[in-house]
């Protein structure tokens, strides 16, 4: 797989993570579709990536909506060789806080938009991917999904996050197993601290004191070296079923 002949579907693709990719595989030759639920920034995000990228608005948390702006991308590009998972939300809450036990309710929204989200989209990516002619090695598509070091380093408050991330790099093997008759393969990237329009948002004091805990090199993470590690699962062919952690040697301590 060339990332120069990339057809692409990127979830979250409007901003951070998602763009940073989208750019990378544009700026290589490849083919995007950005798929989020902020109609503005997608559309402007769209518009600076060129005329080889275009926007659908999908909620991932939906299978509906999920199905129909995946055959939309299908035929814009005429296929689809490459789905990467960055749509997420990172709500934070103590099982037991002040105001008394989390409501079920927020634990359900992020477990449905991070990990059934995921699910979703796999599912109808590989669909697609499965009518692909083989390449010479019998390839016909990768996956690529977002975990988090929370996967494996929860702190207090990020139950239901961690329990998210951490579905997204259990049900990797599986799928990964399940696809390979099919010549897909599935990855996961586990990132660290990065610099995301959320983080970007925070004070330079929170900036620089979450900079300080990564060990080399210390400094927040930039989505480029997310876009980096995808382009090299994409490129490498024997990569596959592997969660990569993108992250400086961070380890995150309970709080």
């Amino acid at each position: 797989m060339k990332l120069s002949e990339a057809k692409a579907v990127i979830t979250g693709g409007a901003s951070g993570l998602g763009f940073a990719t989208a750019q990378r595989i544009i700026d290589a030759g490849g083919q995007v579709v950005l798929l989020d639920i902020n109609d503005e920034l997608g559309g402007d995000s769209a518009a600076q990536l060129g005329e080889r990228a275009s926007y659908i608005n999908t909620d991932v948390a939906n299978e509906e909506s999920v199905q129909a702006a995946m055959q939309q991308a299908k035929a814009t590009m005429g296929g689809i060789t490459l789905a990467v998972n960055c749509a997420g939300v990172a709500n934070a809450g103590r099982a037991l806080g002040r105001e008394g036990p989390w409501p079920s309710a927020n634990f359900n929204r992020v477990i449905q938009i991070n990990l059934v989200g995921t699910f979703n989209v796999t599912k109808e990516a590989a669909a697609i991917m499965n009518e692909n002619e083989p390449a010479e090695d019998g390839e016909r598509g990768v996956i690529v999904s977002t975990a988090s070091i929370a996967a494996f380093e929860g702190q207090i408050g990020q139950a239901a996050y961690a329990a998210s991330k951490g579905g997204v790099h259990a049900m990797m093997l599986p799928l990964a197993r399940e696809f390979a008759a099919f010549g897909i393969r599935v990855n996961t990237i586990a990132p660290g601290i990065m610099l995301t329009p959320m983080m970007a948002g925070m004070t330079q004091e929170v900036q620089d004191s979450l900079a300080a805990q990564v060990p080399f090199p210390q400094r927040l993470g930039h989505p480029d070296e997310y876009a980096r590690t995808v382009q090299y699962i994409y490129e490498t062919t024997y990569v596959n079923s592997e969660t990569i952690r993108c992250d400086g040697a961070i380890r995150m301590q309970a709080k």
